[in-house]
């Protein structure tokens, strides 16, 4: 048990001194980006005390496992956790909350992708973080305009425009990723 628990420190002791510049900070991105989701999705009241501490307890996990099943449970949690204060919210839906929890959500999602497959002591040119960071940036935009887009074909107000724009929404998703899986099959 001892000797299991040692070789587990000396292991983390290797892979936190061999570890380069790039890899880090898209770890350190990964937990900015889910910080920052949560700040979108949950009120400001809630950032006090004791709750802002367990916040960045639960931000780290990801951007220390990475590949494990956290960064699915925290967006999860996070999406959950936005839709009932949505609910509950007098003033209702807030276009740039909106805007800015799918953007930081969509970066943790990529950062933790990146993260999981990159090793901590990997030596990455800057040109291909340059390409992986407008690539990303393209896709918040993009994001971004039909989101405002749909939303503001919905009219947010009543019951059924937001139906309606969770609707189109859905058929946006499908019908990207149905073009991109065509797109996957006619390249192979």
């Amino acid at each position: 048990m001892i000797g299991a628990l040692t070789q587990k420190f000396r292991r983390l002791h290797t892979t936190v001194t061999r570890a380069t510049m790039v890899p880090l900070l898209i770890r350190v991105g990964l937990f900015a980006a889910f910080l920052a989701a949560m700040g979108f999705a949950f009120p400001p009241a809630l950032f006090f005390g004791r709750t802002v501490a367990a916040l960045v307890v639960v931000a780290v996990l990801p951007a220390l496992a990475p590949r494990g099943v956290t960064t699915t449970l925290l967006i999860v949690a996070i999406v959950v956790g936005w839709v009932i204060v949505t609910a509950e919210a007098v003033e209702g839906i807030q276009l740039w909350r909106l805007l800015g929890l799918s953007a930081t959500l969509y970066l943790a999602h990529t950062l933790a992708a990146l993260a999981a497959v990159l090793p901590s002591d990997a030596l990455v040119a800057t040109e291909v973080l340059a390409r992986w960071v407008a690539r990303a940036a393209a896709v918040v935009l993009a994001a971004a305009v039909c989101g405002v887009l749909l939303v503001s074909i919905a009219g947010i107000g009543g019951d059924t425009s937001l139906t309606l724009a969770a609707l189109g929404g859905l058929v946006v998703a499908v019908t990207i990723a149905a073009v991109l899986g065509w797109l996957v099959k006619r390249r192979a």
